[in-house]
């Protein structure tokens, strides 16, 4: 077992990347409490690992809302008494638009959901790590967090914020325990794409990112994101802090 006993906090875990991580982490050994903002899903999840012996806690709230946010992180400090680590999972795509063609409104509910809920989650974990002396956290980011191509301006600019986040946490902390670093995935299969209905799309946005589309070497799956945080999360990567990690099967290696 790589994670025995390790109390790890998991956002967006009802589904796709964050389901993925969550069955992986617990069959390693975690003592998983994850976050999702679906329910249903939510509890799905952990039925499923219940059924295998392997039970979780689930919490279902908006990670982009400070009080959900941190509630889900203190409820691991409740019931577990320490973090040990943070997966910050959770995030929506944006509708393609260009920063002239935004709207306010998506603009920054993406910047709530994908920069400010790592935050609030990273934040309060931060608090307990330091207090305990040790701690991990993986921010799962995106290609999109290294290069303009991809998706519109919103998430765009969201996931290269989240890499900034990991990079200032890592330095922050590199000599009082804590380690952080984030994950770019290329095309994975997930359902992230419910968070862009099609009816809402940028036209002439999504031609654009289609464009880049078009060059997706080989398409992931949530599995193998999961493996690359175990990794990550696990003592064998022990000296691995601020560090970005592609895993895109060589998209961004054009």
């Amino acid at each position: 077992m790589q994670l025995d006993g390790k109390v790890t906090v998991i956002t967006g875990a009802a589904s796709g990347i964050g389901r993925a991580i969550a069955e992986v982490f617990a069959r390693e050994g975690a003592r998983v409490v994850a976050g999702d903002v679906n329910a249903s899903r939510m509890a799905e999840v952990g039925s499923a690992l219940a059924t295998e012996g392997r039970p979780i806690r689930t919490v279902v709230g908006d990670i982009g809302a400070r009080a959900d946010a941190e509630a889900l992180v203190q409820t691991a400090l409740d019931e577990h008494g320490r973090v040990d680590i943070l997966v910050n999972n959770a995030g929506i795509m944006d509708y393609m638009a260009g920063v002239g063609e935004v709207t306010d409104e998506v603009w920054q509910h993406v910047m709530r959901v994908n920069v400010d809920g790592p935050m609030y989650t990273s934040r309060l974990a931060a608090r307990a790590m330091l207090a305990q002396g040790h701690g991990v956290i993986v921010n799962v980011a995106s290609i999109a967090a290294l290069t303009g191509g991809a998706a519109g301006a919103a998430y765009t600019t969201s996931k290269h914020a989240l890499l900034g986040l990991t990079r200032s946490t890592a330095w922050m902390y590199a000599m009082r325990g804590i380690r952080c670093n984030a994950i770019c995935p290329g095309a994975t299969r997930t359902n992230i794409a419910e968070s862009m209905p099609a009816d809402r799309l940028d036209p002439t946005g999504a031609a654009r990112a289609g464009l880049f589309a078009t060059l997706i070497p080989a398409w992931l799956e949530s599995t193998d994101i999961a493996a690359l945080a175990l990794f990550l999360a696990g003592d064998a990567a022990r000296f691995i802090n601020g560090a970005v990690i592609t895993a895109d099967g060589g998209w961004m290696a054009l």
